[in-house]
């Protein structure tokens, strides 16, 4: 690997169209700032991730996706343990999606990511992989985008605003006060929030609430307790906000994950080329592949 600009780790580019593997990843684990020359397509079967780029947030529960096109520095962290499947898929391959987004994943397209990460790289010299690499691209051509991301301001006073904030999402203070804490008046840091990410100041605050709530959910925490750290009195209230904006209750958006996936232990590199770049840090604690192999697909996650 080499260093971007941004100091980022950048990876190695992989030979085939689209190359799938797969992680077991420990809870509060953190995969540091990197980067690939192709496209991805971050899958949680279990569990919950939230991936940073310099443009935003965005929070990735089970049966969701994040994409995150090529070359973009991102990092990667856990809330509980995640079983991880991802898809890296050449530059260009996939033309409608543009920007980090997280997508809703169908159960066609579910069971297209489990059968390439069982083939671990697909190629267009055998018949049968060329049409799996042209059924992910059609599914993922016609893929919904859902709103679990959280946008960053660039002006330094509204990112003094969002700091603040996302220090103590369930504080009380006044949005009023933060914003003479941060420098600007209320209105001001109200046009700021508007032009760079678009959402009004209680729009972002209200998305910081519901993101840092699936996060705490996803490490196990009580619906009370995840209420009060999210900034609601009561459960009750926590719960309708949840309803407003994912359409169910907490416990039925977590507890719906579909079927199990039978091949969750983490596979190895695809191939014995070694095509996946070298780590100093695996991202998976099982003892499946060899350490040798596991170092060298860390910084794929």
């Amino acid at each position: 690997m080499s260093k971007t600009r941004q100091g980022a780790e950048a990876c190695r580019a992989l030979p085939d169209p689209v190359t799938a593997l797969t992680f077991e990843l420990p809870g509060e684990h953190e995969i540091p700032v990197h980067s690939h020359p192709e496209d991805q397509l971050v899958y949680a079967c279990r569990g919950v991730m939230t991936v940073r780029t310099q443009e935003g947030t965005w929070v990735v529960p089970p049966l969701r996706a994040v994409w995150i096109p090529a070359r973009v520095p991102h990092a990667v962290a856990t809330s509980g343990a995640v079983s991880m499947r991802t898809l890296y898929l050449r530059a260009g391959l996939v033309r409608r999606l543009r920007g980090c987004r997280v997508v809703n994943v169908s159960p066609l397209l579910r069971e297209l990511i489990l059968h390439a990460c069982r083939l671990r790289a697909l190629t267009r010299r055998k018949r049968d992989q060329a049409h799996l690499v042209d059924a992910i691209v059609d599914q993922l051509d016609v893929v919904e985008s859902t709103p679990l991301q959280l946008p960053s301001p660039a002006d330094a006073r509204a990112a003094r605003v969002a700091e603040i904030l996302s220090a103590d999402p369930g504080g009380q203070r006044s949005l009023e006060e933060i914003c003479r804490a941060a420098g600007a008046s209320r209105r001001t840091i109200e046009r700021l929030f508007r032009s760079e990410t678009p959402m009004t100041l209680g729009e972002w605050r209200q998305q910081l609430r519901l993101l840092t709530s699936l996060r705490l959910l996803a490490a196990g925490k009580k619906i009370t307790h995840v209420a009060l750290e999210s900034g609601y009195a009561t459960a009750s209230a926590f719960i309708a906000m949840f309803r407003r904006a994912l359409g169910t209750t907490p416990r039925r958006y977590f507890d719906d994950r579909g079927p199990k996936d039978a091949t969750l232990t983490p596979a190895s590199p695809p191939g014995s080329r070694g095509r996946a770049p070298s780590s100093r840090r695996a991202p998976s604690p099982a003892p499946a592949p060899p350490r040798r192999a596991a170092r060298r697909r860390a910084r794929r996650a």
